[in-house]
């Protein structure tokens, strides 16, 4: 939440540069409601990816009501039928709704091209809609290469190995979506394909916000939606628990670099950094911009 501080402080001045203030007169003429957030679960296994998005948004201070949407081309067999009949709709049940947020998860179809995923002229439909309909969207991983490609025709590009640990992160352009995080930020990556820096370059209406050495662009923006290329939002045990199904499967993989300790115990080193992001993003992006009246 804002730090509310008179405009005439000489402290407000030097906060604005690095934190959310608000002068007097804006905070007693703001209007305060409960939040309404759209999340778009692409995975497979959507009961854990619910309750990794959700512990992250529960963090926030502000008061939010969730609706869950999922494709209606395709549906995965990982997840009970009786759940997604119970929690989830399809994306005719919301075109006259606007939302303040929307959350779009990966999908473990990165190796594929984009037009032959069985829901990709569905999910065209979807972003346009959140586009449309959405103050901000933060798109994750997969989800975020492929509205990468859908609004910007970036293309994703494979790796020759699969980029899987936890890696370190610094700022590479200072945004509120950042604000009173480390300058090094450590955030999980499971992915085998990539998007080129050159080519985000290239686009003037995105923001580089977040690089690694080993995993490359991390973190980006344009002027209303956040798109991430790793995986803030995994639990503690998650790249552990990918490891071990890619190795009953027969797939050949490694162990997730940075992730271990020298006792082989998992280091979960990129929460605080999570939980500060998503609730920057939740202040700044969708309750500071959205309006009153959707």
């Amino acid at each position: 939440m804002p730090l509310v501080i008179p405009k005439e402080i000489p402290a407000f001045k030097i906060l604005k540069q690095s934190v959310f203030v608000m002068d007097t007169k804006r905070a007693f003429t703001q209007d305060i409601r409960t939040l309404e957030i759209l999340i778009i679960n692409l995975m497979p296994t959507k009961i854990q990816t619910e309750n990794q998005l959700l512990s992250l948004l529960a963090n926030s201070a502000l008061q939010i009501n969730l609706s869950f949407l999922s494709t209606q081309s395709y549906v995965g067999k990982n997840t009970p039928i009786s759940h997604i009949e119970k929690f989830y709709q399809g994306l005719d049940d919301f075109k006259n709704k606007r939302f303040d947020g929307a959350i779009v998860t990966g999908a473990p179809v990165e190796q594929m091209e984009f037009e032959d995923v069985k829901y990709w002229e569905e999910l065209k439909e979807i972003f346009t809609y959140l586009k449309n309909n959405v103050t901000s969207t933060i798109y994750i991983c997969w989800g975020a290469m492929a509205a990468l490609y859908h609004f910007y025709n970036i293309k994703k590009h494979n790796l020759t190995e699969k980029c899987f640990g936890v890696f370190t992160h610094k700022i590479h352009n200072k945004d509120l979506i950042l604000s009173n995080t480390d300058e090094i930020i450590k955030m999980p990556h499971s992915r085998y394909s990539y998007v080129d820096e050159t080519e985000l370059n290239a686009c003037k209406e995105l923001k580089i916000l977040l690089k690694s050495d080993e995993a490359g662009v991390a973190l980006l923006r344009d002027k209303k939606d956040i798109f991430i290329l790793g995986h803030l939002e995994y639990d503690k045990d998650t790249l552990d628990l990918e490891y071990k199904r890619d190795l009953a499967n027969n797939t050949k993989t490694q162990k997730a670099k940075n992730y271990y300790d020298e006792n082989n115990e998992i280091l979960f080193t990129w929460r605080s950094s999570a939980n500060t992001i998503f609730s920057n993003w939740l202040n700044y992006d969708v309750y500071q911009s959205t309006p009153f009246v959707l």
